[in-house]
């Protein structure tokens, strides 16, 4: 029996979002060695990062649907088992179609990880402590992200990149076996949770605050929260996060060796350090929230707060660091970025559980992740168009800031407590 097992899940799936991005960046880390014993060439890599997205985007959607239906132990415990296996087949690889073919089912099998997460958070923590549960959780992404050069470039070297794939797809299957000894949906079908803290749960989550009872109502279908501007507002916020995610992910490397000429040791080193702060964003955005709540006794204002301050500040410095031409200043004001960017990391996933029913929490996260991921395949390709047609990063980084801004400025005018009964709010 554990003591304190809800926590022990959210190491867990702390733990997970580590491997996550470990294994997401792995074959990036890789390039040199993989170009030249496959001879696949810069154009043909473009198209395999990319088509990750196609499958990854499709299955936050499929796989939050299969979160509701199946629960979030069998489905994230089977798509870390799936991914893993997919990362690991990396290793054999033997050209341009087979890699291609490994990373859109490796981008299909990661799908489902933000839903699953969200749904099992809702299984075990009152709404109160939600967004302190997920920042802590996701926290483990951005870790992941600064710990992957020194672990993925020690294993490459030593062993080759072959063998380096594998011994990471060993590493998932064996959070696997853990998880699926370890987790349950919810405190009623856990075998581990002590009689105490199933006691604590159920009293805790009893006394859910209601002001948002409106919405999270059993009888709405998944149809009706899909329609909520609550929803779609959250959507295009987490859109826009992502954005700026994915902007740096893709080009802000780049963009230090191009504008500010970096070499890639240097690059690999200083790009650790948004990595850094944004882990310490995502673990104190939740905690942020939820004490804001503690104050105001409001969720969806402690949300708002958060998210609107944050991401026009993230928006604000992502748009300036652009246009610094100091190297250390850009990497300190998009580290800034980076650090109010992670602190809204928890919050979407927060709103969902205190506006959706626990029945479709798996289903609209999926869709909200959906939406976000799109960027992912918008953002580089319009950063790319901007950097080949003007010579310049300075345009890319505005846009990225426009973006982000905009999200913010919706999230303030258009998310509102609802105040009137269920028949006022239908649509």
């Amino acid at each position: 029996m554990f003591k304190n097992l809800r926590w022990t899940l959210v190491l867990l799936l702390f733990l997970v979002y580590m491997i996550n991005y470990l294994d997401r960046v792995a074959l990036s880390l890789t390039v040199p060695m993989v170009e030249k014993d496959l001879m696949i060439n810069a154009e043909q890599f473009g198209m395999i990062f990319g088509s990750f997205f196609f499958g990854y985007a499709l299955f936050n959607f499929v796989g939050g649907l299969a979160t509701d239906k199946f629960g979030p132990k069998i489905v994230l415990g089977a798509a870390v088992g799936l991914w893993s296996l997919f990362c690991g087949m990396t290793a054999l690889a033997t050209g341009f179609w087979s890699l291609l073919i490994l990373r859109v089912l490796f981008g299909m099998a990661e799908g489902p990880i933000c839903a699953s997460a969200n749904k099992a958070i809702n299984g075990w923590f009152p709404k109160k402590q939600a967004a302190t549960a997920m920042g802590l959780l996701s926290a483990g992404s951005p870790l992941g992200g600064a710990v992957a050069g020194p672990i993925i470039g020690y294993l490459a070297l030593a062993y080759g990149w072959r063998p380096a794939f594998a011994i990471i797809c060993m590493i998932g299957l064996v959070w696997m076996a853990i998880w699926f000894f370890v987790a349950a949906d919810n405190p009623a079908k856990s075998k581990h949770v002590s009689p105490e803290e199933r006691a604590l749960v159920e009293k805790l989550k009893a006394q859910q605050p209601g002001d948002e009872a409106d919405l999270a109502d059993a009888s709405h279908g998944l149809g009706y929260y899909l329609r909520q501007p609550i929803i779609l507002v959250t959507a295009f916020a987490f859109f826009s996060y992502n954005y700026i995610l994915f902007f740096f992910l893709s080009w802000f490397p780049a963009y230090l060796v191009q504008a500010h000429g970096l070499d890639i040791k240097s690059m690999s080193i200083t790009t650790m350090i948004p990595w850094i702060v944004g882990f310490v964003g995502l673990a104190l955005g939740g905690w942020i929230s939820d004490r804001i709540f503690n104050i105001t006794g409001k969720l969806l204002l402690s949300r708002k707060i958060v998210l609107v301050v944050s991401l026009l500040a993230a928006a604000v410095c992502v748009a300036l660091a652009g246009t610094i031409k100091e190297v250390n200043s850009a990497v300190m004001m998009m580290s800034i970025s980076i650090f109010f960017l992670y602190i809204t990391g928890a919050i979407y996933w927060a709103i969902i559980q205190d506006v959706v029913h626990k029945s479709r929490v798996g289903s609209v996260s999926g869709f909200i992740h959906l939406v976000g991921s799109l960027s992912g395949i918008i953002g580089p390709i319009v950063t790319g168009f901007i950097v080949q047609h003007t010579g310049k990063f300075d345009s890319a980084f505005v846009l990225a800031g426009v973006i982000a801004a905009l999200g913010a400025m919706l999230v303030l005018f258009v998310i509102r407590s609802p105040k009137t009964t269920k028949k006022a709010v239908s649509v």
